[in-house]
């Protein structure tokens, strides 16, 4: 089983580029599985046992089923779909000698050094116009297509000294040459080829005249790898935070229905700050969770109610012990890769976990038998923060940040234990099948209670 969810997370990144080819598999697998797709400017009418799904802005979806009418609660476990990495400026294509470079900028707080030297390409989405409409169409340009190459050692002999990386100058990468050249068929200009948007227009089958707007990336080509003594490492691009979400919408798609309503919610542009109309910040989660209860004929008290009972798990990787920097990592709390999910605490609230989050979290992980460990960062040493206690100015319910431990967070190609995926995907699983109810000051029933039809 372990390394069944190993191979298909692989399969789950490589379909995923960019936040919204993530949305698109996650949308792909939910219709497979009998949800309907719920326009934000419709009209939602719900029924028990009915199997749903939002969009916004093709980058963030919320999926969720209705066990029955008189729910207890929500169980709603969060993620991104969002990851640092270079994205595409308008006008990108830039000459220099007989070299052409795309104009690129920072998404997110990126490991620079990580991009050098591989295979890179190009996806994202276009909006196009056909004939009187406007609609979008998704860009993944599956060969390799761009690279970004290093200055050699020759040139800068103090390159291993320590390098800060100048985006506009360094970061440039590389996608052809122009000038003439001779071919076996005719003399043709290698420049009337390199037109980047009229390659992406041909790819999308498009006039490159009918692109109104476009938001494209660059991804990292490497597959994923299992590998170690005894394989017990992952790596691939994108671990943070698409491991979570893979590991989320399994648990969602394998829980049996309960007594609380499970709720799949992916928010995107956490990498840089959440604060848009599909992140964290935004109004989606509460909007989706308020038509939910008016769809079903309950009021503003019983959506009030609901929350009360209801429990969220922030799920964004955390970090392991390095191996070479052991002293980054707090004296007593220490987690490694293989050892069980992360429950992340933060005195400052970067982090949203409590005393009564975490113990509701553990106990469910105790039923589920997965091992639990504990996060906090050096007191000398600022750490990240993630969505959790963003979200939480729209919906306050009791939240706990949680994760899987990983290396080389933020890096083109991050590490991950092998064991610990199948530990998230039981643990949110029963979660999802679990209900948390406030059953007297600072007192809690966790219940377990699956419906048998």
């Amino acid at each position: 089983m372990e390394k069944m969810y190993v191979e298909d997370l692989f399969r789950f990144i490589e379909n995923s580029p960019t936040a919204f080819h993530a949305v698109d598999t996650m949308k792909k697998k939910l219709e497979a599985r009998g949800y309907t797709g719920l326009l934000e400017s419709g009209n939602w009418k719900l029924e028990a046992g009915g199997k749903y799904y939002a969009v916004r802005n093709g980058s963030s979806l919320i999926a969720f089923r209705i066990p029955k009418a008189d729910f207890k609660g929500f169980q709603i476990m969060a993620s991104h779909s969002d990851s640092p990495c270079l994205k595409i400026k308008e006008n990108p294509e830039l000459k220099s000698e007989a070299y052409v470079k795309l104009n690129v900028e920072k998404y997110g707080g990126m490991l620079c050094a990580t991009w050098f030297d591989r295979p890179l390409s190009v996806a994202g989405r276009v909006v196009v116009r056909e004939n009187d409409r406007i609609t979008t169409k998704l860009v993944h340009m599956k060969s390799d297509l761009l690279m970004i190459p290093s200055l050699a050692i020759h040139m800068n002999r103090e390159a291993n000294d320590g390098y800060k990386y100048n985006v506009q100058k360094d970061m440039l990468p590389l996608y052809g040459m122009y000038g003439k050249r001779e071919s076996e068929e005719s003399r043709q200009t290698d420049a009337a080829g390199m037109d980047f948007m009229g390659m992406i227009a041909r790819e999308t089958g498009v006039n490159a005249d009918a692109i109104l707007g476009s938001e494209l990336y660059l991804y990292n080509r490497m597959t994923g790898s299992i590998w170690g003594a005894n394989e017990e490492f992952i790596s691939a691009g994108r671990l943070d935070d698409l491991e979570c979400v893979y590991a989320s919408l399994q648990a969602f798609l394998e829980a049996e229905a309960g007594c609380s309503i499970p709720v799949h919610c992916v928010f995107n542009n956490e990498e840089v700050g959440s604060s848009t109309r599909q992140g964290a910040a935004s109004t989606f989660l509460a909007d989706t969770l308020y038509r939910i209860c008016e769809a079903l004929g309950m009021t503003g008290a019983d959506y009030r109610r609901a929350l009360a009972s209801s429990l969220m798990l922030s799920a964004d990787n955390a970090h392991a012990v390095h191996p070479n920097y052991p002293d980054k990592a707090c004296p007593s709390n220490r987690p490694l890769m293989n050892r069980g999910v992360v429950v992340k605490f933060s005195g400052n609230q970067r982090y949203t976990s409590d005393a009564v989050s975490a113990a509701l979290f553990c106990s469910i992980c105790g039923k589920a038998k997965v091992p639990v460990q504990v996060f906090t960062n050096r007191s000398d040493i600022l750490g990240g923060s993630t969505l959790g206690n963003i979200s939480g100015t729209q919906v306050a319910v009791s939240c706990v940040d949680i994760g899987l431990a990983q290396l080389a967070m933020h890096s083109s190609y991050e590490t991950a234990g092998a064991k610990d995926l199948e530990y998230l995907v039981q643990a949110a699983k029963i979660f999802y099948e679990s209900s948390v109810e406030e059953t007297g000051a600072g007192e809690y029933l966790v219940e377990h209670c699956i419906i048998h039809r």
